[in-house]
C-alpha cells in the first residue's frame, strides 16, 4: 500500500481537527501557527500566508514574515442579510484590510487578519448567524447556486436545497466551537463523523447546483453538480453531474482540468442521499498518497464512470433514470434591474475581480454599507465575483438607484462585454501559490486587450477571459476564451478556446509568454475574427471552426 501523504497522518491524528491549534493561536512568540496546525486551519475555514510584498525586507531585516490570515465565510447559494453586510463590513475594517473580497465560490473572504485577530473575527461572524466551518480544506466547500433570486418557483426551491446540502455535509466535530467560541472541551472520544471518517476527504471538494438555461455557477467545473429539470415549471428533480474540476499542476501531464460528466436523472428527494453516497465513495476510494492525484475526477477516470456510478446506487439505495434534456446559454451574470416572480426586484453590480473596497473615484465599500443600511430584502454573492442586490419593493428602488449614483457602484458596468465578464483570482501579494499577478494586473491587462479589439472594430464583442497566478484555476480560467495563468512573475500559459456556456475546455496554445508574447500571439487569431467570424460568432466557437486550434469540436 502507497505510504500516505503527511496531511493524511497529521488530519488522522488531530481528534477531530483539534490538534494543538488552541495552543498555536494562543502563541504569542510568533505570528504563524505550528505547521501540523496550519494545516488543520484550513478545515476551519482560513489559511495562513504572509505578505509577499515584503518577504524579502523583513528577511534582510531579520524578522519572520508578516504573516496573516485569509478567513473565507460559509454562505450557501451566496445568500445575506443587510445586517450580516454591515457585520461582514465591521468586520473586514475591524480585523482585516479594510477590504472585502467576492469570491467564485459565492463568498466572503477577509484578507490580512492577524493571528490575535482570529478569535475576534470568528466570535464577529457567530453573533451574527455566520461561520467559516468547511470553507476551505479537505471537506465539502461552500454549496454554490443559480444566484437569481425566484424567477420561478424552482429557484426558490434550488436556493433551499443549497442550504440543506451544505448543512447535510458539514462536518459534526465541536472543534471549531471549542477553538473559535470557547465552547466545552472535548475529553473524551472525538465525534463520530458518518460521512468524513477521521480523516475527511482526500482532497477538498467542490459542489453546485445550476438552473438552465443559466450556468453562472460553471457547473460543469465541480466535482459534485445537480442541473436542475424544471418541467411545466415545476422543479422535477436534477440530472446528476461528476468529476468535474481546474486544478493542475505545470509540466505535470497527469493533472489536467476536466468537465464533469452527466451522470443520470435523480428525484429532487433523493439530492441528499446521492450527495453523500458520491462524498462518501471519494473518501473511501480517493488517492490518499499523492495529494495531485486526490480530487475525485482521478478517481472517476481511474475507476471507470460505470463503476463510480454503480457505487454511487448501491451507498444511496436507488438508480439513477436517463439524464433529461436541458440546454445552458451562457456563464456569466446580468446587469441591471431584472424583476423577479414575486414582483420584487433585483440588481447585479460589477465588481472586477470581487475587490470591495473604498478608492479614491469608487468608494465602493462605503456605498454597499449604505445600501445595507437601507436595504429591506436581501444580498446575493455570484460566482463570477460580483454582488446583487435582491428583493427590492418598488418604492424603494429610487432610493437604492441613488445610492448606486452617488457612489459610482455602477461604473464598472460601463465598460464592454470584456470587463463586464473577466475573473481574476487574488494571487500576488497574499497567496502562497501565486507565481505571478492576476487581480492586480487585471485593470492593466483588460486596456491592452481592449486595444486590441478596438483596432478590428471589436470594441463592442463579447469575449471572456479569465486570469489565474498559478494552475490551480480559481477563477475557472481553463473554461474562458482567453484564459492566462501564471507560470513566473510577469509570464504565462496562454489558453485558448472556451465557449460562453462553461461547456467547453479551452487548450494550451503557447507556454511561458510574457504581455508583449500573448499580445503577439492574439492579435491575428483576433483579426481573422474579425474578418472571417459568421452572424454572433463567438471568438472561442470561431477558433474551433476555422481549426486554428486543431481539429474541430462541438461546444457542448
Amino acid at each position: 500500500m502507497a505510504e500516505l501523504a503527511p496531511i493524511e497522518k497529521i488530519k488522522a491524528a488531530s481528534r477531530g481537527l483539534r490538534g494543538t491549534l488552541a495552543d498555536s493561536v494562543a502563541d504569542p512568540r510568533t505570528g504563524a501557527l505550528a505547521e501540523d496546525d496550519a494545516q488543520l486551519l484550513r478545515l476551519h475555514g482560513s489559511y495562513q500566508q504572509d505578505d509577499r510584498d515584503l518577504r524579502e525586507e523583513r528577511r534582510l531585516q531579520k524578522l519572520e514574515p508578516l504573516y496573516r490570515f485569509m478567513v473565507r465565510l460559509r454562505l450557501p447559494g451566496g445568500v445575506c442579510t443587510p445586517a450580516q453586510w454591515l457585520a461582514i463590513d465591521e468586520i473586514a475594517r475591524r480585523y482585516a484590510n479594510g477590504t472585502l473580497r467576492l469570491t467564485t465560490r459565492q463568498t466572503f473572504q477577509f484578507h490580512g487578519i492577524g493571528k490575535g485577530d482570529l478569535k475576534p473575527t470568528m466570535a464577529a461572524l457567530n453573533a451574527a448567524l455566520m461561520d467559516t466551518i468547511a470553507t476551505c480544506g479537505d471537506v465539502n466547500r461552500n454549496v454554490i447556486a443559480s444566484s437569481a433570486p425566484v424567477e420561478s418557483p424552482a429557484h426558490a426551491e434550488v436556493a433551499a436545497w443549497a442550504r440543506r446540502l451544505s448543512e447535510h455535509l458539514l462536518p459534526k466535530t465541536r472543534a471549531y466551537h471549542e477553538i473559535w467560541l470557547d465552547g466545552e472541551k472535548l475529553t473524551g472520544t472525538p465525534e463520530v463523523e458518518p460521512v468524513y471518517g477521521q480523516s475527511f476527504l482526500p482532497r477538498k471538494f467542490k459542489a453546485a447546483i445550476a438552473i438552465p438555461p443559466a450556468n453562472d455557477v460553471d457547473i460543469f467545473a465541480q466535482d459534485l453538480g445537480f442541473i436542475a429539470i424544471v418541467e411545466d415549471g415545476r422543479l422535477a428533480g436534477f440530472n446528476l453531474t461528476l468529476g468535474g474540476g481546474l486544478g493542475a499542476t505545470h509540466g505535470d501531464p497527469k493533472t489536467y482540468p476536466r468537465l464533469a460528466d452527466v451522470a443520470g436523472f435523480l428525484p429532487a428527494e433523493a439530492l441528499l442521499a446521492v450527495a453523500e453516497a458520491v462524498v462518501t465513495v471519494q473518501r473511501d476510494h480517493g488517492d490518499r498518497s499523492n495529494r495531485k492525484h486526490a480530487r475525485l475526477k482521478y478517481t472517476i477516470d481511474d475507476r471507470g464512470l460505470d463503476w463510480f456510478v454503480a457505487e454511487v446506487e448501491r451507498r444511496a439505495g436507488l438508480r439513477l433514470g436517463p439524464a433529461r434534456p436541458f440546454a445552458f446559454t451562457s456563464n456569466g451574470d446580468r446587469y441591471g434591474w431584472q424583476r423577479a416572480l414575486d414582483g420584487r426586484w433585483h440588481r447585479t453590480l460589477r465588481i472586477p475581480a470581487g475587490r470591495v473596497a473604498d478608492q479614491f473615484d469608487r468608494p465602493w465599500m462605503s456605498g454597499l454599507r449604505e445600501i445595507a443600511r437601507v436595504h429591506r430584502g436581501d444580498f446575493r454573492i455570484t460566482a463570477n465575483q460580483n454582488a446583487m442586490i435582491a428583493g427590492v419593493a418598488d418604492a424603494d428602488r429610487e432610493a437604492i438607484d441613488e445610492l448606486i449614483a452617488r457612489f459610482r457602484l455602477d461604473a464598472a458596468e460601463h465598460g464592454g462585454p470584456l470587463r463586464r465578464d473577466a475573473l481574476a483570482c487574488v494571487a500576488l501579494p497574499t497567496c502562497p501559490l501565486a507565481m505571478a499577478e492576476a487581480e492586480r494586473y487585471l485593470p492593466q491587462l483588460l486596456g491592452r486587450v481592449e486595444t486590441l479589439l478596438e483596432a478590428h472594430d471589436l470594441a463592442g464583442a463579447p469575449l471572456s477571459l479569465r486570469i489565474t497566478g498559478c494552475p490551480n484555476g480559481c477563477a475557472r480560467p481553463y473554461l474562458a476564451e482567453i484564459g492566462l495563468i501564471g507560470k513566473a512573475p510577469g509570464r504565462y500559459n496562454l489558453h485558448l478556446g472556451g465557449d460562453a456556456r462553461g461547456q467547453r475546455l479551452n487548450v494550451l496554445y503557447r507556454e511561458n509568454v510574457d504581455e508583449a508574447g500573448f499580445l503577439a500571439e492574439l492579435e491575428p487569431l483576433v483579426a481573422a475574427w474579425a474578418a472571417e467570424r459568421g452572424p454572433d460568432e463567438r471568438f472561442g466557437d470561431f477558433l474551433w471552426r476555422s481549426r486554428r486550434l486543431g481539429t474541430p469540436i462541438a461546444a457542448g
